[in-house]
């Protein structure tokens, strides 16, 4: 019998629909039935998620996050994940206060980003995550160099993010925009490998769309959770 997950959602919706999507697809590509894992999902009010991130309010922040946990829990999810980048933040921090496994996206990030052998990563999400030290910290701990754009960089992918993806428009002039920006820092910093790390960037970047291999944390954590609930990982 499979383990029940638990979604932690709504941070956006877009994305959450995505990482529901993908946790069946994805057991229908490795099976012959319908037997996939229980899901439960409770999607937090968005607006008020991304007003804690945007205040500083950390333990305002924590304690939201806690709420949607233990609704979680109460729905007898046997783990959890985060379904967006940013609340991992304060992964540390919630963690410490639930006794129930929780899939953490930078952990299933870097474990792919060495697998690959890259060595220096550009990181793009929304300006709380970039300008964070939670990804940092993590690839450094692992010898590998991560690199974020300027801030004025860092102002408009948060713009497409929050004013196209999180709403579902996706348009080819922010397509276009973020390649560009990409092609920019492999020829300026030599990097060799892109972090989307932001569960709306891979709704809109996909693999091929650049010379240089896109890590879809979308992806790479829903796949990280269908393995864990079957007990492949």
């Amino acid at each position: 019998m499979s383990k029940r997950i638990g979604i932690l959602g709504g941070i956006s919706h877009e994305s959450t629909l995505a990482y529901y999507e993908l946790i069946v697809r994805k057991y229908f590509a490795h099976s012959e039935n319908a037997y996939y894992p229980e899901i439960v999902i409770f999607s937090l009010d968005f607006q008020k998620f991304t007003d804690f991130e945007d205040s500083g309010d950390r333990a305002g922040y924590i304690a939201y996050i806690l709420e949607g946990v233990q609704a979680l829990i109460a729905a007898g999810a046997d783990f959890i994940l985060m379904a967006a980048n940013s609340p991992h933040a304060v992964y540390e921090e919630v963690t410490a206060q639930v006794n129930i496994p929780f899939l953490s996206i930078v952990e299933v990030t870097l474990a792919a980003a060495l697998r690959v052998g890259m060595q220096k990563l550009l990181l793009l999400g929304i300006k709380f995550t970039m300008q964070a030290t939670f990804y940092q910290t993590a690839f450094a701990n692992a010898n590998l160099t991560l690199i974020t754009p300027l801030e004025t960089e860092q102002d408009e992918i948060n713009r497409i993010i929050f004013a196209e993806l999180a709403i579902g428009n996706f348009t080819e002039a922010s397509k276009q925009w973020l390649l560009r920006l990409i092609d920019q820092y492999a020829i300026r910093e030599q990097i060799d490998g892109v972090i989307l790390g932001c569960t709306e960037l891979p709704l809109l970047l996909q693999a091929g769309d650049s010379d240089l291999p896109l890590l879809n944390t979308l992806d790479l954590h829903a796949e990280a959770a269908l393995n864990y609930a079957l007990r492949r990982a």
